[in-house]
């Protein structure tokens, strides 16, 4: 009489019968793409850090859940029902199987918690502590030589627009001060001799207590403009001051006391003012604000200011102004690419229904570009909702396309650009946007996380690694 089966063979064979290593191993592939596919969405979508730990956590959790409902259902023509006990000599039979029928199985199973297990390493070693302290040393954004790997000092034509402080005796008016500085900083944007610090490295040294010259250093830009504005009632005086942070010293400063009414010019002369002293050529005409009614631009500030804030709240709150903004001037482009912007990332952060926080979104993209054909941002937004919402590749490509030939220095359009060209599988174009925003937005950990993944996907490993730390040396806890 044959030797009855031991206990861990029938356990074994019965796992086979009931297909849960099958369970296991699509279970796991499909986790481990999922959190491929969370990783990237977290940068392209700007999603909260705890997106890609509470994914991580949930595919782990469902794990044990998925072999229990395997163990007891069976999948039938009929619909699912629970698994039946095994027929008399069924297991016998699975044990005696030729191991070549054996083994796939439990590789099969091997596979998948391999993969799910990589997975959630991969993700788990994006929050690891750097290394070493030494392999941040050197300021992101300083440039290196390509020989030695030595860091270079700033371009002469480089700048950075501190925020003006707010000089107004009334606290709730800072986002006035804010908003002057990121207008200041988009008009001298958009002369294309000059290399502009992007807002998010700029801004991070608001309300810091550095001197001029380290905070030019870390942001490796020759020169600093920094400032004032006091607001009351409908006059304004703004107080701006250009200086070289080589040496320290003012190269230029000026006073202006005007009406709200004539905003728009202050902030033409300012730029003007500033590429005459930094001596940069201007091809074509200089740089102008679109002037539009005060009042209306008081509420366009103030509504994208709390947009930064990227809460329920926040987003709220700021689309009702750029609505009360838009019932004063419907022809307001920025108020109506902002309200799409808002939208959009309200879908993206789930603070509003998906589907109509995108249709929204694509009506006041679209609204803007009925009032002008060629507002970049616009063209930009109607981008992103092809790129995430319609998965509309072609589409995209051609809106970030138009968006680019009109105002190829927006870091936002930029860095939808970047993604995009990661997703078509083109790692090494996308490395090349990244490093341009780099050197114009030094200390923005989320492009420093961006750029390693194009680097990983390119086999540049060691690049990645650096990435990673100096990501980590700008935001521990990213």
């Amino acid at each position: 009489m044959p030797d009855q089966p031991a206990g861990y063979q029938r356990f074994f064979a019965e796992l086979k019968r009931r297909r849960v290593f099958r369970v296991m191993a699509v279970y796991g592939a499909v986790a481990f793409v999922v959190l491929q596919v969370a990783d990237i969405l977290q940068d392209g979508l700007r999603l909260p850090e705890s997106f890609l730990p509470f994914i991580t956590a949930t595919a782990l959790l469902g794990f044990p859940v998925a072999i229990a409902l395997a163990w007891a259902f069976d999948l039938t023509p009929e619909g699912m029902q629970r698994t039946g006990e095994a027929a008399p000599g069924e297991l016998t039979e699975i044990i005696a199987a030729p191991a070549s029928k054996r083994w796939p199985a439990g590789l099969l199973a091997l596979v998948g918690v391999v993969a799910l297990v990589a997975g959630a390493w991969y993700v788990g070693r994006q929050s690891a502590p750097p290394a070493s302290a030494a392999d941040t040393a050197r300021a992101p954004g300083a440039r290196a030589d390509s020989d030695s790997g030595v860091a270079q000092g700033p371009a002469p034509e480089s700048i950075a627009v501190l925020p003006f402080v707010n000089m107004s005796s009334d606290p709730e008016q800072e986002y006035f001060s804010d908003g002057i500085s990121e207008e200041l900083l988009n008009l001298l944007a958009q002369i294309p001799a000059l290399q502009v610090t992007s807002r998010s490295s700029a801004f991070s040294f608001k309300d810091k207590d550095l001197e001029i010259p380290e905070i030019a250093r870390r942001l490796n830009v020759a020169h600093v403009l920094e400032g004032s504005v006091r607001k009351s009632g409908d006059q304004v005086r703004i107080t701006a001051q250009l200086i070289d942070a080589r040496s320290d010293t003012h190269l230029w400063s000026e006073t202006w006391d005007r009406t709200l009414d004539d905003i728009f010019a202050v902030q033409d002369e300012i730029a003007a003012d500033v590429a005459e002293q930094l001596q940069v050529e201007l091809l074509g005409t200089a740089p102008a604000a679109q002037a539009v009614d005060p009042e209306a631009y008081a509420l366009f500030l103030q509504a994208r200011q709390l947009a930064y804030q990227f809460t329920e709240e926040g987003l709220e709150r700021s689309n009702e102004l750029y609505r009360a903004a838009l019932e004063i001037d419907p022809d307001y482009t920025a108020a109506w690419s902002g309200l799409s912007a808002n939208y959009t990332n309200q879908a993206a952060y789930d603070l509003g229904p998906l589907e109509e926080s995108y249709r929204l979104a694509r009506e006041a993209a679209n609204r803007a570009l009925e009032i002008d054909p060629d507002f970049a941002p616009a063209l930009a937004g109607l981008g992103a909702i092809e790129v995430w919402y319609d998965l509309d590749f072609d589409a995209t490509a051609k809106h970030y396309a138009r968006a680019l030939a009109i105002d190829p220095t927006d870091p936002d359009i930029l860095l939808g650009a970047a993604q995009l060209t990661e997703l078509l599988n083109r790692a090494p174009e996308a490395i090349e946007v990244y490093e341009y925003l780099i050197s114009r937005d030094p200390i923005n950990p989320s492009l420093h996380s961006a750029i390693g993944f194009a680097y990983w996907n390119s086999g540049r490993y060691e690049e990645s690694l650096e990435s990673a730390r100096t990501t980590l040396a700008l935001s521990p806890g990213y």
